[in-house]
C-alpha cells in the first residue's frame, strides 16, 4: 500500500490539523518494531493481545480478580459447600452415633439406678486394630511399599530403570516422607469406623518436598448423590491450619497475602465426638487455627473464559479454591 501523503511531526500541524489529528493508541506493544532502514515503524495489525496469556500457569489468580468478583464466588461456594455438606447429615449422625460402640470411654450412670453399667464390649474396636494391623504389614512389607510393574515389551533396559525407579520411590517414602507411615496407620483405622478413607498427596512448598496427608471422610465433603471423584460437581477438603502456617504460605505467594482475622471455633459434631472419646478439650483461646476449605471445583471465571476458534464457549474450567471459612 502506497502512502503519497508525507508524514510530518506534530511541531509542524497547525492547531485545526491538530484537533483533527487521528490519536493511535498501541494496545499490543510487541506488534511494533523498528524495521525499516530510515527508523520507521512497521505495524503488525494480525498480531492480537492476549494478557492473559501472559498469566503463569501456577500462578495465584486471585491476584488478578477484583475483590468484589472474589466475595460473589467465595459466596456461591460457601453456599454450595453448606448443601453438600447437608446432603449427608443423615450418614454424619449414625457415623456419630456409631463411636458411642467403640467402647473406648468410661460413663458413670445414674439409669436405671446408681452405679449401672455405663462400659461397652470392645467388639468393634478389637475389629478395627486387627484390619489396621494385618494392612499395615501387607502395604508396608521388609523390602519396602512400593513395586514397579512393566508395561509392554520388557527388556533389559526396561527392568534397570523399573529398579530405579523402585529404590527411589521407597526411599523417598520411607525416608524423606517421614509422616508417610504414620499417616498411613490413621487411615487403616478410621476406614472401616467411617467407610470410606482418603490420602491427600502434594509438594509442600514450606517443607520444599513432597507430603502425604491422610484426609478422614468427615473432612472430605462431596454431595451425596456423587456417583465418583472424577465426575463429582465440587470436592472439598476441610484443613486446620494455624495462623503462622497460614502466613508461610502467603509469604511464599500460595495464598494471597491479605488480613484473614483472627480464626473462630468451626468444630463440627464428629470432631468433638472424637475428642470427648480421647479426652482431648477443646481450649479454644489457645487455639489460632483457621479452617480453610480448598475445594475442587469447575467454574466460568471472568477474565478466564474458555474460548473456541475465537468465542466464549460457556465450558466451566477446573479450578482449586481456597476459603478460610473463619
Amino acid at each position: 500500500m502506497a502512502i503519497d501523503k508525507p508524514l510530518v511531526t506534530p511541531e509542524e500541524l497547525t492547531a485545526e490539523e491538530a484537533e483533527g489529528a487521528l490519536e493511535i493508541e498501541i494496545v499490543n506493544p510487541d506488534s511494533v518494531s523498528v524495521e525499516t532502514p530510515d527508523g520507521g515503524l512497521m505495524f503488525d495489525f494480525e498480531g492480537e493481545s492476549n494478557p492473559m496469556g501472559e498469566i503463569p500457569f501456577d500462578d495465584n489468580l486471585a491476584e488478578y480478580i477484583e475483590d468484589k468478583e472474589l466475595t460473589l464466588i467465595a459466596g456461591d461456594l460457601i453456599s454450595s459447600f453448606k448443601s453438600d455438606k447437608e446432603s449427608r447429615s443423615d450418614w454424619e449422625r449414625t457415623y456419630v452415633e456409631g463411636l458411642e460402640l467403640l467402647g473406648l470411654k468410661h460413663e458413670d450412670r445414674t439409669t436405671p439406678w446408681d452405679g449401672a453399667c455405663g462400659v461397652f464390649h470392645p467388639l468393634l474396636t478389637e475389629s478395627v486394630i486387627k484390619f489396621q494391623s494385618q494392612s499395615i504389614q501387607e502395604l508396608f512389607p521388609a523390602r519396602g511399599p512400593v513395586r514397579t510393574s512393566i508395561v509392554g515389551v520388557i527388556d533389559a533396559d526396561k527392568e534397570k530403570q523399573a529398579g530405579r525407579v523402585q529404590d527411589y520411590l521407597n526411599y523417598l517414602v520411607t525416608e524423606k516422607m517421614t509422616e508417610y507411615r504414620s499417616e498411613t496407620e490413621r487411615l487403616l483405622f478410621s476406614l472401616p469406623l467411617a467407610g470410606s478413607a482418603f490420602r491427600k498427596v502434594y509438594f509442600d512448598p514450606n517443607m520444599g518436598r513432597p507430603c502425604s496427608m491422610f484426609v478422614p471422610a468427615e473432612d472430605f465433603v462431596v454431595s451425596y448423590g456423587a456417583s465418583d471423584l472424577v465426575t463429582c460437581e465440587r470436592a472439598t477438603h476441610i484443613m486446620k491450619r494455624t495462623s503462622n502456617e497460614v502466613r508461610k504460605l502467603q509469604v511464599s505467594g500460595f495464598y494471597s497475602d491479605v488480613d484473614i482475622g483472627t480464626a473462630s471455633d468451626d468444630t463440627d459434631e464428629i470432631e468433638h465426638k472424637y475428642n470427648e472419646l480421647t479426652g482431648n478439650s477443646s481450649g479454644y483461646d489457645n487455639d489460632s487455627r483457621h479452617t480453610i476449605l480448598e475445594m475442587q471445583v469447575d467454574l466460568d471465571l471472568v477474565g478466564f473464559e474458555d474460548v473456541i476458534d475465537g468465542e466464549e464457549s460457556g465450558i466451566q474450567l477446573p479450578y482449586v479454591v481456597s476459603i478460610d471459612l473463619s
